[in-house]
């Protein structure tokens, strides 16, 4: 049904050819402000009709919303679509409530909401550094997967150490990671041994939770139930995963600064992420939306020109001095 403007590429050694530009769905269940079902519905619809193929989520994004529309829309529009969830931040799970048990519940909850008998893609959802040194959270990944309920599984991580540990495991077959202009340590940290091993690179927040999109200000106001709201100083969960860990006024002065490396016919939304597909280790960037419009400026991305690699040394140089010592994460 997907009009295919958006360029394919392998998903590790899965087989999958996910679009380049998938869709986050963080946003379908609630977290970043109110949504309608009517508005929630409509982003999927705008998805397909891009040809995304890919879609992310998780149990948790409002409490499973997100994966029923998805199990309501994405079966009937594109059948054959990649979904994409996630184990291990649920309550009861998340820090410690990890088991056999409890993941095959999970999963089978998803395939309940998802309505579909096997899961294409289960990523362990950030879940902590111990529990991922012990491995057996991946000796039970491979059960599952010999039991036909997922197909492959990955892990969404926050630090590096995180990225190391998961790439022990040769039958892991992607890493979920946030990597933009302002969070740019992968390049030299991780994309080479991804690429020796074949693993897939999912980046989320490629615009920084929105930050990147350059039409932010001082006076912008968020919902109370928006995470850029409640959590910009991390009072919630990993202040990494909003804004990119940089203080909101500081990202805001660096952004003015990124604005002026922006070729002429793009926005800066745009340019922040084709300068992120630029890179052969990354297979999908997962940007949310929030309206159907914003799903076909997004899917444009992957149509856009490669920016030019002078202006990828300049960005680089930059974030190396100038972005680099204002995160306020492990990184």
């Amino acid at each position: 049904m997907g009009n295919t403007l958006v360029t394919t590429r392998q998903l590790g050694r899965t087989g999958m050819a996910v679009s380049e530009v998938g869709l986050g769905c963080w946003q379908l269940g609630g977290d970043f402000g109110p949504i309608s079902a009517a508005t929630a519905e409509a982003v999927i619809e705008q998805a397909v009709k891009e040809g995304i193929n890919f879609f992310d989520t998780a149990d948790v994004y409002g409490n499973g919303i997100s994966e029923q529309y998805l199990g309501k829309l994405v079966n009937q529009l594109m059948p054959e679509a990649i979904i994409a969830t996630k184990y291990g931040r649920a309550d009861g799970t998340y820090p410690d409530g990890y088991s056999l048990t409890d993941l095959r519940d999970s999963i089978r909850r998803a395939q309940d909401r998802l309505q579909r008998d096997s899961l294409d893609l289960l990523q362990l959802h950030c879940i902590p550094e111990q529990v991922l040194a012990d491995q057996h959270i991946f000796d039970w990944l491979r059960v599952v997967q010999q039991e036909g309920l997922i197909k492959a599984f990955g892990a969404s991580v926050e630090t590096h150490i995180e990225a190391e540990i998961c790439l022990k495991h040769n039958d892991l077959q992607s890493l979920q990671i946030i990597f933009n202009l302002l969070r740019q340590r992968p390049i030299e940290a991780l994309f080479n041994k991804a690429q020796a091993q074949q693993i897939g690179i999912i980046v989320r927040l490629p615009l920084a939770s929105g930050m990147l999109s350059g039409k932010f200000n001082k006076n912008t106001a968020f919902a109370a139930s928006d995470h850029r709201n409640f959590n910009k100083d991390g009072g919630a969960f990993s202040v990494g995963e909003t804004f990119s860990g940089i203080a909101y006024e500081k990202g805001l002065e660096i952004v003015d600064t990124l604005k002026k490396s922006v070729p002429e016919g793009m926005t800066m939304a745009q340019f922040a992420m084709r300068w992120i597909l630029d890179h052969e280790a990354v297979t999908t960037i997962i940007p949310g939306a929030s309206s159907p419009s914003q799903v076909a400026q997004n899917a444009r991305v992957s149509q856009r020109p490669v920016v030019n690699q002078e202006i990828h040394d300049t960005l680089f140089a930059y974030y190396k001095s100038e972005i680099e010592k204002h995160i306020r994460c492990p990184l």
